[in-house]
C-alpha cells in the first residue's frame, strides 16, 4: 500500500480562541516512526508518519495541555506507539487501546498502569472486519473494575443496529465523531435522532470531534455546528472534543487552528467550554482535577 500524497504534518494556524487552562484534546492518533513502531501488515491504509513530537508541538501551538491518544488500526493491537506517547507526558496524556476481547487480565492491568482508560472498537467498512457487538458488551464487564470505558466508531446508519446491545453495557460508552452523521441530512434525520435518544442514558458520551468528517460543505465546516451544538445541549456534562489529528483517510488536511476556533460557535460560553474541554475529560479519563 502506498502512502498518501498529502502530508498530515502540514502547518496549522494559530487559533484566535484562547482555551481554558487544562484543555484536553480527547481524540488524536500517533503513527510511527516505523523504525521503532512498524505499521501492522494487515492495515487497511498507510498514513504519513505522525510521531509524538509533532503532536506535542501542535498542542503547544493550540494551547492544549491534556490529550487522549487513541490507538489506530494502522498499528493493529500493538499499542506500543500510543503507550510511548502517553508515557512521555507523565500523566497529562492518557490512551485508548485497540484490543481483542480475548486479551488476558494481566495485560489489561499492565495497560491500566501505563495510562490507558478504555478500548476502541471500529464499525467502519473501510477499516475491515468488526468484533460482534454482543462480544464487545460482554467484554465490558471485564473493564468495569478498571474504571475503563468502551469507545465505538461506527457508520451513522449502524446506530440503530448497535443501540440495543449498547444499552446493556456495564461501563460508559463513548461514541466517536458525532456518530459520523451526514450534516446534509438535517437535525431530524433518523440516525441523529437515535443518537440523541441514546444520550438520554447517562452511560453514553459523545465526541464533538470530526466536524471535517460530517460536513458536506468543507472548510470551515460550519454545517457541522448545529449537530455539535444540539449534542452539547442534550448532554453538556458528557460531551468531549478532539482534533482527530493527524486526520487520516481524508482528501484534505484540516487546519487544526480553525477547528479550535469552531469551538466558539459550538460551546458558546466559558462555562460550556470549560465543561467540554476540562471538567468532562477529568471525570472520564481520571485526570487530576483543576481548581
Amino acid at each position: 500500500m502506498d502512502a498518501p500524497k498529502l502530508s498530515y504534518l502540514e502547518h496549522s494556524s494559530l487559533p484566535r480562541l484562547e482555551l481554558p487552562c487544562g484543555a484536553c484534546d480527547a481524540h488524536v492518533h500517533v503513527f510511527g516512526p516505523q523504525s521503532r513502531f512498524p505499521f501492522a501488515p494487515q492495515r487497511r491504509f498507510t498514513p504519513c508518519e505522525a510521531p509524538k513530537e509533532a503532536l506535542f508541538a501542535l498542542h503547544a501551538r493550540l494551547g492544549i495541555e491534556r490529550c487522549v491518544v487513541v490507538q489506530s488500526s494502522v498499528h493493529g493491537v500493538d499499542n506500543s506507539a500510543t503507550a510511548d506517547a502517553i508515557a512521555a507526558r507523565r500523566g497529562a496524556y492518557v490512551g485508548v487501546a485497540l484490543l481483542p476481547v480475548t486479551i488476558g487480565d494481566a495485560e489489561l492491568h499492565r495497560l491500566d498502569a501505563a495510562g490507558f482508560r478504555g478500548v476502541r472498537f471500529n464499525y467502519m467498512g473501510h477499516l475491515g472486519a468488526s468484533t460482534p457487538i454482543d462480544a464487545v458488551v460482554d467484554f465490558g464487564r471485564r473493564l468495569a473494575d478498571l474504571g475503563w470505558h468502551l469507545q465505538l466508531h461506527f457508520e451513522s446508519g449502524l446506530v440503530h443496529e448497535l443501540a440495543p446491545a449498547l444499552l446493556r453495557s456495564p461501563v460508559p460508552v463513548v461514541i466517536d465523531h458525532m456518530g459520523r452523521i451526514d450534516a446534509s441530512g438535517g437535525l431530524d434525520q433518523p440516525d441523529f435522532r437515535r443518537l440523541r435518544e441514546l444520550l438520554r442514558d447517562r452511560r453514553f458520551w459523545v465526541k464533538l470531534s470530526g466536524a471535517e468528517r460530517v460536513s458536506r460543505r468543507g472548510p470551515p465546516y460550519e454545517d457541522a455546528i448545529p449537530y455539535a451544538r444540539a449534542l452539547l445541549e442534550d448532554a453538556g456534562d458528557r460531551v468531549l472534543w478532539g482534533t482527530d489529528w493527524p486526520h487520516p483517510n481524508l482528501d484534505h488536511v484540516p487546519d487544526d487552528g480553525a477547528l479550535v476556533d469552531l469551538l466558539a460557535a459550538i460551546a458558546r460560553s466559558e462555562a460550556e467550554r470549560r465543561a467540554l474541554l476540562v471538567a468532562n475529560p477529568e471525570r472520564l479519563y481520571r485526570f487530576e482535577a483543576r481548581s
